[in-house]
């Protein structure tokens, strides 16, 4: 084992712990279950924290008090990600363009892009108007816990230790080592990163809309613009598409009904971005008798967003809620900035911005722009940039449900220690913090829990049916998104009196389910999180009785096979063994349901000719190898890469009229959602012609049709090239990859997908728990845990969890380091 200890400001020294330390202080770590016992002589002071690091630098963090375990949790993330999370700190100041320039791309909200000077003027709005600080002042329940501001405060202490011990010009990582943007933080920063997070469910829709967003003079006798049923399809598409492309998750609670032995099991899969602030970051804390936690959080949030306790596990999983809506207002003819409520003039208020702008030479200028909001919210002419939502004879304003919710640490301090589903369950509805995920959990009691409740605006179905616009009306039909009568005062949100505040749907309402078999959900409404006990729920909160992505089939077809020992895996039910072959299997819905249509697609074509995009192509190689294939996306699997192809063109197509928008011949049957749509529809030339770009895409990459998925889907990391295993959402495959095509090189980067994975297994002892961090620990190339994780994935391994003292201070890699106060 090594001992670090940092002392008062940067002196740091090294030292192997022996069994008798000469020196005033004297570090003694007791071997219990789960705590840890510091002894100091008289003359030292305690720790802050002290952080003991195990294999791939996982750090468990022990301190005594809340700001010692966030000083612990600042300092430790620091060292792993200082650049990335210098780099967020500009984002969620507004300063981007002070240092990068006006004209950088940045993804301010879970995946879409935009330019540092727009994403600045957002921010800068909300920075000036105070409203993190706002929500900050506030008494908890509706501002932070006594704790959680302990937390914050320590956290921003360990990062400028960090920061302070290392100096600027001495960061190991290349991307910030001695740039000006890298300075310490204030308790603010760390808010208004936790803010951003937050509120990034809308983020992306109308970042660009609102800061571009200009009055126009329009004559007193132009016509009513017509709304354009087009106009909604786009927005509602657009959504679908952000969702699929950007975060998403699957979660399989598995109760003592739906185990082999033992209480429960949980897979927690979350499905977020590689590279960007999105990341996720493992850690293990600990104040003994208070919270023991590990798990891993959005880069910089200081608390377990996902994980488990002694006595439950969660996880969570992105929602189909629209944590926003729209308000559509008359405009008055000779003033654009006024509009009419009730027959009532109301001016729109105008907020001047300005953001400072690094010039091409060097030199600061600023940039001004003007933000125009009516009652309801600002206003936007566009979704997600591309879609304009004219400002003309009307104009539309954005209401975004979590602009005052910094409730979320909240919630996730509680949660971590609940102790059991129920209590998880009491404090979702208690703290109302969590935005735009469901929740799923296990117990030691044996119960299996999904619950989507969230932050939700307070639409009803009889306040959609009499509000909507008629954009509204389809938009809110497709994807849940509200486009309400802003002209009419009683069209706004309405209230509930169990909510934390007004316009948002009370908990009493959303869905929630406990069952002793099994409960799951892959990024689809609450309706089919057991199909034996279809749950309702508003159409804000997602659709019913309509068909399922074929990842949520996989999902449910898993856990369905498990439990009555069907799978090819020995037994019935859950163990940890048997969650992580489920994942790791790679098994394609898509392939089961379509791959001999293909094979038989493929065998008749006369003359084995495809049509593609540039005429004709054979494609009789194709046919056996796809017969061949064993419809998995494991490394070894040949075939894979040529159907993930052939799905991805088959996503191009737009089928009207379905459903769900797919190739299939059967439609979606509600009385056996989970096995229909099915049959592809090989009788359409567009299928065809899917099927042909397909077999050219890998010729023209020099990707033999046979080659496993290794040779064709990887990353690179410090020179070294790592195969990646999985496959797109779209397939039906749990362990999500979504990588990006090369037209010359095949899939050589992963753009987001299976992120922190952990099962955790609860029995009569300790949580067994096993994890894997996709892309490991460090963004800091020169780490050793820059891509460790990544070769175990690449792999197919586990990390084993040492949660308890006795496995901690097993490890034969157990390095300590001490922060003293």
């Amino acid at each position: 084992m090594r001992y670090h200890a940092t002392m008062a400001h940067t002196r740091r020294f090294r030292t192997r712990l022996r069994a008798s330390v000469a020196g005033a202080a004297v570090l003694a770590v007791a071997a219990t279950a789960t705590t840890v016992a510091v002894q100091y002589t008289a003359e030292a002071a305690p720790a802050a924290a002290t952080i003991r690091y195990t294999e791939f630098g996982i750090p468990h963090i022990t301190a005594s008090d809340f700001a010692g375990l966030g000083e612990g949790y600042g300092y430790a993330v620091a060292k792993d990600n200082l650049c990335l999370l210098a780099d967020t700190y500009l984002t969620a100041n507004g300063e981007r363009s002070r240092f990068l320039g006006p004209d950088g791309q940045v993804s301010p909200g879970q995946s879409a892009t935009t330019t540092n000077l727009n994403s600045d003027l957002y921010f800068t709005r909300l920075k000036d108007a105070k409203i993190v600080e706002g929500l900050v002042d506030l008494p908890a329940p509706q501002g932070p816990e006594p704790e959680v501001k302990e937390v914050v405060r320590g956290y921003a202490k360990g990062y400028n230790r960090y920061l302070a011990e290392t100096g600027v010009g001495n960061i190991s990582d290349p991307a910030c080592r001695g740039k000006d943007w890298v300075r310490p933080i204030s308790d603010i920063d760390v808010y208004r990163h936790v803010h951003m997070t937050v509120i990034m469910g809308s983020t992306d829709y109308v970042l660009d809309g609102v800061v571009g967003a200009k009055p126009a003079v329009v004559p007193a006798n132009a016509p009513a613009p017509k709304p354009a049923k087009d106009t909604a399809s786009r927005i509602a598409s657009a959504i679908q598409s952000n969702r699929h492309e950007g975060m998403g998750s699957n979660g399989i609670a598995a109760g003592s009904q739906g185990v082999s032995g033992g209480k429960s099991v949980l897979l927690g899969n979350p499905h977020f971005p590689w590279h960007g602030k999105n990341r996720m970051w493992q850690s293990h804390l600990t104040i003994p008798g208070k919270l023991n936690v590990s798990g891993a959080s959005l880069l910089g949030l200081p608390a377990v967003n996902i994980g488990h306790n002694d006595d439950v596990a969660w996880t969570h999983t992105v929602a189909t809620v629209a944590p926003f809506g729209l308000f559509e207002v008359p405009v008055v003819p000779w003033d654009p900035t006024k509009y009419l409520v009730d027959g009532k003039v109301e001016s729109m208020t105008a907020q001047q911005v300005s953001v400072d702008v690094r010039n091409a030479d060097g030199s600061t200028g600023k940039v001004e722009r003007t933000i125009w909001s009516t009652r309801y919210g600002p206003v936007t002419t566009s979704i997600m940039g591309t879609i304009p939502l004219p400002w003309a004879l009307t104009a539309h304003s954005v209401r975004e449900a979590n602009l005052t919710n910094l409730r979320g640490m909240n919630t996730w301090l509680n949660i971590a220690k609940a102790r059991d589903t129920g209590e998880i369950k009491d404090v979702l509805r208690r703290t109302q913090g969590i935005p735009w995920v469901n929740t799923i959990a296990s117990d030691r009691k044996g119960n299996a829990f999904y619950g989507d409740i969230q932050v939700v605006p307070h639409i009803t179905d009889e306040k959609a049916n009499a509000c909507n616009t008629l954009l509204g009306k389809v938009t809110f039909s497709l994807q849940g998104l509200s486009i309400l009568d802003g002209g009419r005062g009683a069209c706004q949100w309405g209230n509930d009196p169990d909510a934390l505040e007004p316009g948002l749907l009370g908990p009493s309402r959303m869905p929630s389910l406990t069952r002793k078999d099994f409960v799951t959900n892959a990024n689809d409404s609450a309706w089919l999180a057991n199909p034996a006990e279809p749950l309702s729920h508003p159409r804000v909160m997602g659709d019913m009785n309509t068909a399922r992505s074929t990842r949520t089939q996989q999902s449910i077809v898993a856990a369905q096979r498990r439990l009555a020992g069907v799978d090819g895996l020995p037994g019935k039910g859950f163990d940890g063994d048997t969650m992580r072959e489920v994942l790791f299997r790679d098994d394609s819905r898509n392939a089961e349901l379509a791959r001999t249509d293909t094979v038989a697609m493929c065998k008749g074509f006369l003359g084995g000719l495809a049509p593609f995009s540039g005429g004709l192509i054979n494609v009789s190689e194709a046919c056996p190898v796809l017969e061949n294939w064993d419809g998995s996306f494991r490394a070894d699997s040949r075939g894979s890469v040529l159907f993930q192809r052939f799905w991805t063109h088959i996503g191009l197509i737009k089928f009207a009229g379905a459903s769900l928008p797919g190739p299939w011949k059967d439609g979606f049957d509600p009385k056996d959602p989970v096995n229909t749509p099915r049959k592809l529809a090989t009788d359409r030339p567009d299928v065809w012609l899917a099927f042909g770009n397909a077999v050219n895409d890998l010729r023209a990459a020099g990707i033999p049709l046979a080659a496993p998925l290794s040779d064709g889907q990887s990353v690179t990391r410090n020179g070294k090239r790592i195969p990646i295993h999985g496959g797109q959402g779209q397939l039906g495959v749990l362990n999500v990859i979504t990588p990006l095509w090369d037209p010359k090189a095949g899939y050589p980067e992963i753009r987001h997908g299976s992120s922190f994975i952990q099962v955790t297994h609860f029995g009569d002892g300790a949580p067994s728990a096993h994890s894997v961090l996709t892309y490991s620990q460090s963004t800091d190339p020169t780490s050793p845990h820059y891509a460790d994780q990544t070769e175990l994935f690449s792999a197919g391994k586990w990390v084993p969890e040492r949660f308890t003292e006795e496995q901690i201070n097993a490890s034969p890699e157990l390095t300590v380091v001490t922060l003293s106060r």
